[in-house]
């Protein structure tokens, strides 16, 4: 069912995660990755059950659980896989390569449970190298989201700068895609005539409540977001605010799904 959905974007794909995401969001018939920003690991599992079904990939921050054990860790990533979901940590790299492979393990061991990773490419393409050397330390493979754009206001990613991200980002086979603005669809639609049809789009600021959220961000319409060349969205507050979240995130899956579906045929 992937390759009948996503067509060219099946064929022209060299990266094995990728392939995993599109068979992931065809069985599941949603685009959408969850912003789990929980602090407790109650809150993870309780809303890990109530929206597992509804969602492709499950975002995190790992070292903002107040309560987070190594052991409790490893029963959540547990849970997530049985619910057929992809791990993303947000963990924004930004070292040297050498740097980043170390930090893909220490005491979080991101690189033994995360299947894509989010990384600045400031300090050059090495940092994709170095995290894609952490999960080569364990036997595994994980995909790497570089930052082309952020949905935040004043944020520094000049064009100039998205650019040269996308260029060298294009280049690299362990570069599974880029984090695009879903609050701009007109951005968000030049950044998919950059990147081409081979690397995934995955967009925060997105929600069915367009306009301005807390501390700066910005908000646009998931459908939008998706026409204009988003492969994902990422959704946090208008899912796990909602009052009821298992019914938002059944909503942002079957806008995200037919908008691919409009998309592509």
């Amino acid at each position: 069912m992937a390759s009948e959905v996503w067509g060219a974007r099946w064929l022209n794909s060299t990266s094995e995660i990728a392939r995993k995401y599109m068979e992931v969001s065809a069985r599941k018939q949603s685009l959408v990755c969850l912003a789990a920003d929980r602090n407790t690991m109650s809150g993870l599992f309780e809303l890990l059950e109530e929206v597992g079904p509804y969602i492709a990939a499950l975002k995190t921050h790992v070292d903002l659980v107040d309560d987070w054990s190594a052991e409790k860790w490893k029963d959540f990533c547990t849970a997530a896989k049985e619910a057929d979901l992809l791990i993303f940590e947000d963990r924004k790299f930004a070292d040297i390569g050498k740097i980043s492979r170390s930090q893909m393990a220490g005491i979080y061991d991101i690189r033994s449970w995360s299947d894509l990773v989010t990384s600045h490419l400031i300090s050059g393409p090495d940092v994709v190298d170095g995290l894609q050397a952490g999960w080569g330390d364990v036997g595994r493979v994980g995909g790497v989201l570089l930052l082309a754009q952020m949905s935040s206001r004043g944020n520094l990613l000049s064009p100039e700068y998205t650019d040269q991200v996308v260029t060298k980002g294009r280049e690299h086979p362990g570069v599974f895609g880029f984090i695009g603005n879903g609050s701009r669809p007109e951005e968000l639609s030049e950044l998919r005539k950059k990147v081409g049809q081979e690397k995934m789009i995955w967009t925060p600021g997105v929600n069915l409540a367009v306009g301005d959220g807390e501390m700066g961000q910005r908000y646009g319409d998931p459908r939008e977001a998706v026409l204009a060349g988003s492969d994902c969205i990422i959704v946090g507050s208008g899912i796990h605010r909602s009052k009821n979240p298992r019914a938002s995130a059944k909503s942002y899956a079957e806008v995200s799904w037919n908008a691919l579906i409009e998309r592509e045929s």
